[in-house]
């Protein structure tokens, strides 16, 4: 069985417990590398930049109160797993609030609707849920095997932690509350995943043992643990398939729109831009001159090919958007840009 010696579990617990004086250096290298993270991260995304917001995961520091509450959680030392929960806790608050603090200064007329860095962030899947578990297990391991400590980086890149959050307080500025909820989805879905892989790895590591052997405080540790830490996981796994579903759902609906869309833009010689279906709803990019087709007729068209129950959102570029909801033979025009 692998087992870890006390000075490496030693390095462990001052690499991952935060000192509790505000003033004192690992406290304040944790606050100050997380809300230049989250600025980073914040103008990356205005910015729909992936290499600032990539910077931003190298930075951020969320990652380390994390895997503090795995070992406190191992250790049964419940004063760290308090502290742990509220650093991510008050860490996650503090980057939603920078997060909207930009949003407010820069948000774009079109709420973030074709930021590429947005809508990666707002569709969590089970698949995210399976790269997190990937990804925690690597961190843990890493975190124990000095040798191997070079992979943290590439670790903190593909786990994202505060970049959902920045988005979630982008998000909030301009009312978008559902994509909102969905890219705080994410960032719970990377949390449970790295304690629960962080529990088991450092148990399988003997840790306990180990830390037994350094002089550490080491409470008893219940079967119940690992009972509330896998609860956590299916607890986010319902949402995520719920997403995944409806994911699905809306390729096969897109997928039907196309044809019987482009079909209806020849009529009049325009061209379809792009088909995409978001939640149940159709969402159709036109392009072409004058005189605009008609958009009644393509939701008259959709509901003839089996699509009555979906609504559609209608974009004429370089004109206006045309809402035409599911059940009625009407569509009115929107303001452009919204949906």
């Amino acid at each position: 069985m692998a087992s870890v010696d006390a000075r490496t579990v030693q390095r462990m617990t001052d690499t991952l417990f935060i000192e509790r004086p505000a003033r004192s250096p690992s406290s304040t290298r944790f606050w100050a590398l997380l809300v230049l993270a989250a600025v980073i991260a914040s103008a990356g995304v205005v910015g729909d930049s992936t290499a600032t917001v990539i910077g931003a995961m190298i930075v951020a520091p969320l990652m380390t109160p994390i895997l503090g509450s795995a070992l406190a959680l191992v250790l049964a030392d419940r004063s760290q797993v308090v502290r742990c929960a509220w650093l991510v806790l008050g860490g996650a608050l503090a980057v939603i609030g920078i997060g909207m603090l930009l949003g407010w200064i820069a948000a774009p007329p079109d709420e973030f609707a074709s930021n590429s860095q947005v809508s990666a962030r707002i569709s969590p899947r089970l698949i995210d849920l399976l790269a997190a578990l990937a990804t925690g297990t690597v961190g843990a391991f890493a975190l124990i095997r000095a040798d191997i400590s070079d992979t943290l980086p590439g670790v903190a890149i593909a786990i994202s932690l505060v970049p959902p959050l920045s988005v979630t307080g982008l998000l909030l500025t301009v009312g978008r509350y559902h994509d909102a909820g969905e890219s705080a989805l994410l960032f719970a879905t990377n949390v449970a995943a790295i304690v629960a892989t962080g529990t088991l790895v450092f148990l399988l590591y003997q840790v306990r043992g180990a830390a037994q052997e350094a002089g550490l405080r080491v409470g008893q540790f219940h079967g119940r643990t690992l009972v509330v830490v896998a609860a956590l996981v299916l607890l986010i796994a319902v949402p995520l398939t719920t997403g995944t579903i409806s994911i699905t759902q809306d390729r096969v609906l897109a997928a039907d729109a196309r044809p019987v869309a482009e079909r209806w833009a020849a009529d009049g010689n325009w061209q379809i831009a792009s088909v995409e279906a978001r939640n149940g709803i159709v969402v159709i990019g036109v392009l072409g001159l004058p005189p605009q087709p008609v958009p009644t007729a393509l939701r008259a068209a959709l509901d003839a090919n089996g699509m009555r129950e979906a609504d559609l959102e209608l974009h004429l570029v370089g004109g206006s958007t045309h809402w035409c909801p599911a059940g009625t033979d009407t569509c009115t025009v929107k303001a452009a840009g919204r949906s």
